[in-house]
């Protein structure tokens, strides 16, 4: 005869939350590791339940990057004061609400031959899928490598990390050394109504040959452009053709500084055009 298995309230009140977590990540199909449940935080088991409760059509990989990536908040002089999920600072009522911004970077790479490498995000994006874009864009994370200020090395080391995540470009093409951070810019920009954009833009330009191995998940198509196919691009996404939509930071940097950034491309006098003291609000 079976003895009924008797499990303590105070066992139920502790691992509560354990197996809510249990539960909701096998209806997700987040295939996360049961080892890592022990050690989440409050914050990310908030986060992941409301993914999973309003957001069940999510593609996989981007739930499980807005569950674990922390972005850095700042303030509108750039200064850190705190960090949050990459769910929780991209949904517009937070935004809107709380007034979340957090710490970002865009990513210029041009060839040897001065033509800018852009990408169309995936469909699976959660914010603006399927535009096209400057070479990367995405966030400096809450890690000791990221966080570091001076002369931009977080954000340079988060760059290399998500140049080798979305492109396939390995760390030894795009050495830190060699990103030229020349301003930052603060924008907000509503995607779908649900989610948005409120970023403090690090600018990021290197000229390097490199090999691209674009990752699906987060890129739909790569295409290099010179100055004048670009301007073409612009024309065609200003007229809404065959659906081309530009992202909304790319357009900005597109309207107020990339021209003239170009010409010190091609002249090799980037240095010039730097300005980390002024952050433009767009």
């Amino acid at each position: 005869m079976h003895t009924p298995m008797t499990v303590s309230s105070s066992y139920i009140l502790f691992n509560l939350p354990l197996i809510r977590f249990r539960s909701l990540s096998l209806l997700s199909s987040s295939r996360l590791p049961l080892s890592s449940l022990r050690s989440i935080s409050p914050r990310k088991f908030r986060a992941f339940s409301a993914m999973t409760t309003t957001d069940a059509g999510m593609d996989a990989v981007q739930k499980r990057l807005m569950f674990e990536d922390e972005c850095i908040l700042v303030d509108e002089t750039d200064r850190v004061v705190g960090f949050d999920t990459k769910y929780n600072c991209h949904l517009m009522e937070n935004i809107e609400a709380k007034n979340l911004l957090h710490r970002a970077f865009s990513v210029f790479l041009f060839n040897s031959n001065y033509e800018l490498l852009l990408q169309q995000r995936s469909k699976a994006k959660v914010t603006f899928p399927h535009v096209w874009t400057n070479t990367c864009c995405s966030h400096p994370l809450h890690r000791d490598s990221e966080l570091i200020e001076e002369n931009a090395l977080g954000v340079r080391n988060a760059a290399q990390r998500k140049l080798l995540d979305e492109l396939g470009i390995v760390a030894e093409d795009v050495p830190v050394d060699e990103f030229t951070p020349l301003g930052r810019m603060l924008y907000k920009a509503p995607s779908d109504g649900k989610w948005g954009e409120h970023e403090l833009d690090y600018l990021l330009f290197i000229v390097r040959d490199v090999k691209v191995q674009p990752n699906p998940d987060e890129v739909a198509e790569i295409r290099y452009v010179s100055r004048e196919e670009l301007k073409e691009l612009v024309k065609r996404a200003d007229a809404g053709e065959e659906g081309l939509k530009l992202s909304p930071w790319f357009r900005l940097v597109v309207d107020n500084f990339l021209m003239k950034w170009w010409d010190h491309v091609e002249k090799g006098t980037l240095d010039e055009a730097i300005d980390m003291k002024t952050i433009h609000k767009l």
